[in-house]
């Protein structure tokens, strides 16, 4: 979508922490496979990948997505932005729903497992009413995706516990995950 429709829409930032234990190797093995996405994101999105090119996720790659909103069905296409091999990832949305979707993923080995890291930066479009929509709608179904996703990377990496630390640290209790506007 193009900035233009911005008409002076706030940026907003999703983040989330989760470790896992397992090594950086599976880890990183796991995110850069874009066909584990769809195990992580909820049916009834009806995501579904149309195409990656090249063939294998580096920097340049390139990935369009079919997915449902509400059952109205929209493409989304991402480019790989940044690729640092069991370090970090950066997918930035081409054309899609958002004005801005930049999506920094982070890989820190640490205490027996990995942190895993998301880090979103956002914008809708319209302005005021798009402002609008997110404090109604956008916000808490972002949340929702999220949730589901952390739950299943639990599932795959530790037996279905989410901990925002290692074990010995504390559990995941709290949502902090969007953050109002950001300020600049």
């Amino acid at each position: 979508m193009h900035t233009a429709l911005a008409f002076g829409a706030p940026e907003y930032t999703l983040t989330r922490t989760q470790w896992v234990s397992a090594t950086i190797e599976e880890v990183f093995s796991f995110f850069e496979n874009p066909h584990n996405l769809s195990k992580i994101t909820p049916s009834n999105l009806g995501f579904h990948i149309l195409a990656i090119h090249p063939d294998t996720v580096q920097e340049g790659t390139q990935i369009l997505y079919r997915l449902k909103w509400h059952g109205i069905p929209y493409r989304w296409q991402t480019l790989i932005e940044e690729w640092v091999s069991e370090e970090k990832f950066v997918d930035v949305q081409q054309r899609g729903p958002y004005i801005q979707w930049h999506h920094t993923h982070t890989f820190t080995p640490c205490e027996g497992g990995v942190l895993v890291e998301d880090c979103v930066r956002y914008r809708l479009p319209f302005g005021k009413l798009g402002t609008l929509v997110h404090k109604l709608v956008v916000h808490k179904e972002l949340n929702a995706i999220f949730d589901y996703r952390m739950n299943c990377i639990a599932e795959h990496f530790t037996n279905g516990t989410v901990y925002s630390n290692p074990p010995h640290g504390q559990k995941y209790t709290a949502n902090t995950l969007i953050t109002s506007p950001n300020t600049r």
